[in-house]
């Protein structure tokens, strides 16, 4: 096929130019990246470039594939996909919770949220870097990768997502194909987290919580085994929305404060909330943020009511020893009970 004469990299790691006098696009990251470089390098030394022609698509073999209105290169395999192929397998994927646009196709148009999750993203989407290059992103309960596809958008490094639904994850992964997105989608529940061995810059802790049953728990493990720096975190709260100073003690007899609407309250769900059994405890806001800073994240920003931007910090030692895990202690400990 040649080699490359003119081209550039795009974010998405494909390189884009004119090979043999033919425009091409790369859908290979390692062989795009090192024919783009090595372009780079002779435009440094002043050498000639041909001129752009209308556009082929070639795998990361070189093969040359037609290209139709309509197609995108899919990274993967280099395969093209059209727009009914990404209509049937949205149906066939059943219904989504995450509206992606999967190139002009919605995965929920009919949302009862809306344009969900993007509308509510855009409220804070400005806490985040825009430029994430050389940032590592974990994204856990990812469902269909919205925020993880964000993430990568935004020029992440790595993005890896979990969640405990396959459903999900199919979804997600078929979405990543489509756009051309290199996510990395795993089964795992938070509990595990430690079993990823790495830390990264940034956590997602997006709309979690209220589906563990133990949410103090999840938060200290991310916080003991896997963030490093940012966590966003948001949940569904219900109750007051207000933030007061917490006194760090209160005596016995004090019984008034916690009939404070901005008290920390978190609601316990024994049965169902919103017709779905996952559903176990709800905070108001004080409660979300109050759990935070316990598991040792700091707020550095509050741009929505149930959005909290924070930062990893290390934690005192605590009277009562560890506090991801329940420390053996006396005879227990001894192994002598």
């Amino acid at each position: 096929m040649g080699t490359l004469v003119n081209a550039w990299i795009q974010r998405g790691g494909r390189a884009v130019g004119v090979r043999a006098g033919q425009a091409y696009v790369d859908t290979g990251t390692v062989h795009g990246y090192r024919e783009a470089l090595n372009l780079l390098g002779s435009r440094k030394r002043g050498e000639p470039a041909e001129a752009i022609r209308p556009a082929t698509v070639c795998s990361a073999s070189g093969d040359s594939l037609v290209k139709r209105p309509g197609d995108v290169p899919r990274r993967t395999t280099g395969r093209l996909f059209g727009k009914a192929e990404i209509e049937r397998r949205v149906q066939e994927l059943g219904d989504w919770f995450h509206n992606i646009d999967l190139l002009g196709v919605p995965t929920a148009p009919a949302h009862f949220l809306g344009d969900f999750p993007r509308a509510k993203f855009q409220s804070f989407a400005h806490v985040l870097p825009a430029d994430l290059h050389g940032m590592t992103v974990l994204d856990i309960g990812c469902n269909a990768g919205f925020y993880s596809l964000e993430m990568k958008r935004r020029g992440a490094d790595r993005v890896v997502g979990i969640d405990m639904d396959d459903y999900y994850l199919d979804q997600g992964r078929f979405a990543a194909e489509v756009l051309g997105q290199d996510v990395e989608f795993r089964r795992m529940p938070v509990y595990d987290v430690a079993q990823l061995g790495e830390k990264f810059d940034l956590v997602l802790f997006m709309g979690l919580v209220y589906h563990l049953r133990h949410p103090l728990l999840a938060l200290d493990l991310v916080h003991e085994h896997v963030a490093r720096d940012l966590l966003l975190y948001q949940s569904l709260q219900r109750g007051s929305a207000d933030l007061e100073p917490i006194a760090p003690d209160h005596d016995f007899w004090e019984t008034e404060v916690f009939q404070r609407p901005s008290y920390p309250r978190l609601h316990f769900v024994e049965h169902q909330y919103s017709h779905d059994e996952t559903n176990w405890w709800i905070p108001n806001a004080a409660c979300s943020a109050a759990m935070l800073r316990s598991a040792g994240f700091a707020v550095v920003a509050h741009p929505e009511e149930e959005v909290f931007l924070c930062k990893w910090e290390p934690l005192a030692p605590h009277p009562s020893g560890q506090r991801a895990v329940y420390p053996p202690r006396g005879s227990w400990a001894a192994g002598t009970a």
